[in-house]
């Protein structure tokens, strides 16, 4: 009988209710030994069945609790991952914003040092092109007072040439007077 269920037997308890005979107000079995019997049986089953209910909400407990304990450690060990996922996300960023600091400095120090040679180009060419021009100034200077000189000692050489010229042509005309003179005495004599 240990094998019969409380409901069950609460089921046939029932049915045999639903069987009873009306008189009046009041209420008549047919049988009132077998609702009896039924009634031990719940009560000699009732026990067994608490215990078994009781161990099954136990065992219910444990599940849950199981449960709950493998929820609340994937909940950690997900979040655990999640932080370090977000921690590693973070790293990345970092890096990332880093790298693009040193990319931004490399490129602002690519294009000083490219504008500072620019500019020390440009200060170089200006200096080259005023010392060209000064020396060109000068080479223009030095040759304009070579050809002043030159041409003051070609006057003065001019000018001795002529001297001497003239000294030579006066001396011409004086030997010439001379060798007269001469001539003229020996045709005197």
């Amino acid at each position: 009988m240990t094998e019969l269920r409380v409901s069950h037997l609460i089921d046939e308890a029932d049915e045999m209710l639903d069987n009873k005979f009306h008189i009046g107000s009041y209420c008549l079995f047919m049988n009132t030994d077998d609702i009896q019997d039924i009634l031990s049986k719940i009560r000699a089953i009732l026990p067994e069945e608490i215990k078994t209910a009781e161990m099954i909400l136990k065992r219910r407990d444990d599940i849950y609790m199981e449960a709950q304990s493998r929820a609340d450690r994937i909940i950690s060990e997900a979040q655990t991952t999640a932080a370090n996922i977000l921690s590693e996300s973070e790293l990345i960023r970092a890096v990332r914003e880093k790298a693009a600091k040193i990319q931004e400095q490399v490129k602002e120090s690519c294009e000083e040092m490219k504008n500072k040679a620019t500019e020390e180009a440009e200060n170089i060419r200006r200096t080259a092109i005023k010392e060209a021009m000064e020396t060109k100034e000068g080479a223009q200077a030095y040759a304009e007072e070579v050809l002043n000189n030159l041409d003051r000692n070609i006057e003065e050489i001019h000018r001795i040439v002529k001297n001497g010229q003239d000294y030579l042509t006066s001396q011409k005309g004086r030997r010439r007077e001379t060798v007269n003179r001469e001539a003229a005495k020996v045709y005197a004599e």
